[in-house]
């Protein structure tokens, strides 16, 4: 006699935080998560894409060892549900005659019963799945688990249109569980919903949309995993930028299954949701990569203050090194404001004067520079000092260089290349220098969750409120060189973020002239992006896995 299906079925929700190529670690994590689930009475698991490589693996799938061992801790997994505890869906890469594929495996009562390809490799922005994987070769069908059928397109298979989720709904799938690598940039949650929801529309059927969690090099992935009900209301809402596991509850009705039970968490929102994101990509290049503790150099101006910040809230004040070089032209508000801002994040603070390598620099360069007018190289043997400085002290002490610049002197190359630029990774890569300010004022009122720095006031407002400047050659100002920062950031986001024309910018109130000497700016500093730190992608557009434009480049929008 048959058994009858389940009117009640325990969904976990597993957003976590894995970490590419740590197969064993992701495999040990998964069976934690998983032994936390049995105890809850969780009757299956939903983990995210790829969980046991990581994601995303990039060349990694490219190496037959490292597809036999994601295989393997795949099966080792699998047969854990001997165990009679909840059932497992979890992504790997699998290897079949039809090419190597980002799958997922579904386990129960010890064995796989299932493996699903997924068909919509995406290949743009920060995607390029089309280079080491082939798509499935089949639509998918639902999967019978424990009488219930279950839909699961992977990702990229609810947002394309090859027809994945009707496909499902077609075939009699009763629920869609969808396992998800998103990466966070400002405003995704409301995207990834109304993505969601369109497919709910479409297919009458409820949809869980799991969500990995954790920074992997330049990206973030925020989590925020939720589900729509099939009337197109919110389920469920898990946290954003936290690592959970959450128990939902769906019962078999006559319209269809529906959820009631699960969390219903607050979606943090502009300022808040960047300053986490960014906090999230340092700690975990940090940590992942093993450094103990980072340094930065500590200059009294904005950039490095909310990096400082960034660094405390995320690592703990006792692993921040802020190391003060002064030179002639650094102001006495200068050094007043950046032992501040040391002081109230607790962190370490050292001052390391400049003024004898920099002469020592000149010195050597008399004979060479003889008859030349001193400017721009000068000043840069100052950042270029600096760099050196904090160089040694990171092979010195094994400490991970923090670097300091924002978009908006990417964009232009105010930057100086083996100097200033010089590091590690860069957690403000990505936000313009108005975006810098704003989240300076909101650090100043609200410690973030999960931050490990002081309340109240961490970056001095004098910081905030003076004119910025590189303090290069005497009374310098940023703005003695660049448009004010809230036109030039207007003018970047329109070139950079959506690719607007000369005339279309204009139109906006730009003057043409200003607008043609960024543009240009923005192109001649390609080859400085190049050899720039990885930093965390908040944008739709960053630098670097986003905006790939030739360093070789004549064109110019002459509109």
């Amino acid at each position: 006699m048959a058994k009858k299906a389940p009117d009640i079925l325990r969904i976990a929700v597993a957003q976590l935080n894995p970490t590419v190529g740590d197969i064993a670690g992701n495999l040990a994590k998964a069976r934690e998560a998983r032994a936390d689930a049995a105890r809850q009475g969780a009757d299956i698991i939903l983990f995210t894409e790829l969980f046991i490589a990581g994601y995303p693996p990039e060349d990694l799938v490219l190496k037959p060892a490292f597809l036999a061992a994601c295989e393997k801790a795949a099966k080792d997994f699998a047969e854990d549900t001997a165990d009679g505890g909840p059932g497992v869906i979890i992504g790997t890469p699998l290897k079949r005659n039809s090419g190597v594929h980002n799958a997922i495996i579904v386990a129960d009562g010890g064995k796989v019963i299932a493996e699903r390809l997924k068909v919509d490799l995406p290949n743009y922005g920060e995607f390029d799945e089309k280079r080491v994987f082939q798509a499935g070769p089949d639509l998918p069908g639902p999967v019978n688990f424990r009488g219930v059928r279950l839909g699961i397109p992977i990702c990229e298979d609810i947002w394309g249109e090859h027809g994945v989720c009707e496909t499902l709904a077609e075939s009699g799938a009763e629920l869609l569980l969808v396992p998800n690598g998103s990466p966070y940039y400002r405003g995704k949650v409301d995207v990834r919903q109304q993505v969601v929801i369109q497919q709910v529309v479409e297919t009458g059927l409820p949809m869980i949309y799991a969500n990995q969690l954790g920074g992997q090099d330049e990206l973030v992935f925020d989590g925020a995993s939720f589900a729509i009900q099939a009337d197109r209301s919110l389920a469920f809402q898990m946290s954003q930028f936290e690592e959970t596991l959450a128990i939902t509850e769906w019962n078999r009705t006559a319209e269809g299954w529906v959820c009631v039970e699960g969390p219903m968490s607050r979606i943090p929102e502009k300022e808040e949701a960047d300053y986490r994101a960014c906090m999230l990509g340092l700690r975990d290049y940090v940590n992942k990569n093993g450094f103990k503790n980072v340094v930065l150099g500590m200059s009294g101006g904005i950039d490095s203050a909310i990096c400082a910040a960034l660094a405390v809230d995320a690592l703990g004040e006792e692993r921040l090194r802020a190391v003060m070089m002064p030179y002639k032209y650094t102001s006495k508000d200068s050094l007043k404001d950046a032992e501040d801002c040391a002081r109230a994040l607790g962190c370490r603070y050292d001052i390391v004067p400049i003024f004898e390598p920099v002469e020592g620099f000149s010195h050597a360069l008399t004979q060479l520079f003889e008859g030349t007018k001193e400017g721009i190289t000068e000043e840069n043997l100052q950042s270029r000092a600096r760099g050196t400085i904090l160089m040694a002290i990171s092979n010195k002490f094994g400490s991970m260089v923090v670097t300091t610049g924002n978009k908006s002197e990417m964009s232009v190359g105010y930057a100086t290349l083996y100097g200033d630029m010089n590091g590690g990774f860069n957690p403000i890569k990505d936000l313009y220098k108005m975006q810098v300010y704003a989240l300076a004022a909101w650090r100043n009122t609200t410690v973030p969750p999960g931050a490990l720095g002081p309340s109240g006031e961490v970056i001095p407002q004098n910081i905030i409120d003076k004119a910025p400047s590189a303090e290069l050659r005497p009374d310098q100002k940023d703005q003695d060189s660049l448009p004010p920062y809230p036109v030039l950031d207007d003018i970047l986001e329109c070139l950079v973020e959506n690719e607007m024309g000369v005339d279309e910018i204009v139109a906006r109130g730009h003057d043409r002239d200003t607008v043609h000497r960024i543009e240009h700016l923005l192109y001649i500093a390609e080859y400085k992006r190049r050899q720039a730190a990885p930093g965390v992608k908040i944008t739709r557009k960053n630098f670097g896995r986003d905006r790939r434009y030739p360093i070789t480049n004549r064109f110019r929008d002459r509109g």
